[in-house]
């Protein structure tokens, strides 16, 4: 899971679940300042970010995902105690009142 590159919205909830139990947290970083409904993210802050414990997955997000994909490689190396990974779609393909199914999770 940490090894991917991108990330889908399914796979952003399902795998934020597994790490925090591993006490792994999962930030969500807005690069285009429009915000994500019914998600907590930051903004694109190389300050702020770098206070985060080290291991903490950053996941990228911008229009349509291709921007923060192609840039993967220039975030790994800003930052790289960190975990990068670009959610695929974006903004684009966010589904504000998508939830994990009590299947989904049993399967986990």
């Amino acid at each position: 899971m940490l090894k991917k590159d991108e990330w889908t919205q399914e796979e952003l909830f399902k795998y934020t679940q597994l790490l925090k139990a591993d006490g792994i947290r999962v930030v969500l970083i807005d690069t285009i300042l429009k915000p994500l409904i019914n998600i907590e993210s930051i903004i694109y802050n190389p300050f702020e970010m770098k206070e985060y414990p080290k291991g903490t997955v950053f996941v990228f997000y911008c229009d349509t995902g291709k921007t923060t994909k192609e840039r993967l490689n220039f975030y790994r190396k800003k930052f790289p105690d960190y975990i990068c990974i670009s959610l695929r779609g974006g903004k684009g393909y966010w589904r504000p009142n998508f939830q994990l199914q009590k299947e989904i999770e049993k399967n986990v």
